[in-house]
């Protein structure tokens, strides 16, 4: 009598544990949005586009990717519940959050999960047309001739374009002014206009800018020049052998976010990612295809966030 006693017990634990199991709504079971905290038309925005539009077909589910330009919209992602229906396609300018902003509610690498890397792009160092140089020896020596006289643009504060120019800054020891913009398309407007002499640029944004002429390519940031600017020399060509930065894009999630649902949405960004016609999009925004695990990516935010924040602290920028 005991040990039926004792079988019927656990015949009603393993099917209440069942009947648990069973009624868990597998993921997604619902919409899912992808913040982004730039405007419509930064590549952070048209990669997080592509993706989407993959990943809904996949998961079966809407997935829309809704642009909260600025800090707001990358802390409301970091207070957004950990369950994989809130997620934000950002830059390597998310590592400086807090190097910016003073008593930000969220922390860079602690209140975010890294997903996975999506894209690596290069940027190239363009001025406006009627600026006197033609090489970047002669727009240093101008900088250094006419200091707090040039200004650099930014698709803002937090953008892998304002770390790219700082850096820039910092290597070249010139003192140029930054002036940041709401985004990409008003970045290089501003170059055009003529409002701001330089920025390093994004290639695939600036690429048709820079072959009409309405703005000059003097750099480009990559190991060996590009097949699209085969006249433009990387910076060690250009004699500045010293200047590196990579400029990477990802997918991250709220800290806490279950590990079960990062993996998946991490494989299946690495298999629609595979996809020819996905792969022709990444080329034509200038993007390589770059992927990793969520350790990895937690590993590189962590790196970068150290990183940049000593270089910031070294140009005597404080969160404000």
């Amino acid at each position: 009598m005991k040990t039926a006693r004792i079988l019927l017990c656990a015949a009603a634990l393993f099917a209440s544990a069942s009947g648990a199991f069973a009624q868990a709504p597998a993921w997604p079971a619902k919409q899912v949005t992808i913040v982004n905290p730039f405007t419509a038309g930064s590549v952070s925005d048209l990669l997080a586009r592509i993706l989407a539009e993959k990943l809904g077909g996949l998961w079966k589910q809407n997935v829309i990717v809704e642009n909260k330009p600025g800090i707001a919209g990358t802390i409301s992602v970091g207070k957004s519940a950990p369950d994989g229906y809130t997620l934000m396609s950002s830059s390597n300018g998310h590592t400086i959050i807090n190097s910016l902003n003073k008593d930000l509610p969220v922390e860079s690498a602690k209140d975010f999960a890294g997903i996975t890397m999506i894209a690596s792009v290069p940027l190239v160092l363009i001025v406006a047309p009627e600026l006197p140089v033609k090489s970047l020896k002669e727009l240093v020596a101008l900088a250094k001739a006419k200091p707090g006289t040039l200004n650099f643009t930014s698709a803002g504060p937090a953008s892998s374009n304002y770390l790219a120019g700082e850096l820039f800054k910092q290597t070249a020891k010139i003192d140029i002014v930054h002036v940041p913009y709401k985004g990409t398309p008003e970045q290089l407007t501003g170059i055009m206009r003529g409002d701001a002499q330089l920025s390093l640029a994004f290639m695939g944004n600036a690429l048709p800018f820079i072959q009409s002429g309405k703005v000059r390519a003097l750099a480009i940031a990559t190991g060996k020049r590009h097949p699209s600017l085969p006249d433009v020399p990387t910076f060690a060509e250009a004699g500045m052998p010293e200047y590196h930065y990579n400029s990477w894009f990802g997918f991250f999630a709220p800290a806490g976010t279950p590990p079960a649902i990062l993996k998946k949405i991490n494989a299946d960004i690495a298999s629609v990612m595979k996809l020819p016609d996905v792969q022709k999009r990444w080329e034509t925004v200038g993007a390589l295809t770059v992927t990793d695990t969520p350790e990895q990516f937690d590993a590189v935010i962590r790196a970068d966030t150290e990183r940049y924040g000593k270089l910031l602290k070294a140009a005597g920028i404080t969160p404000k």
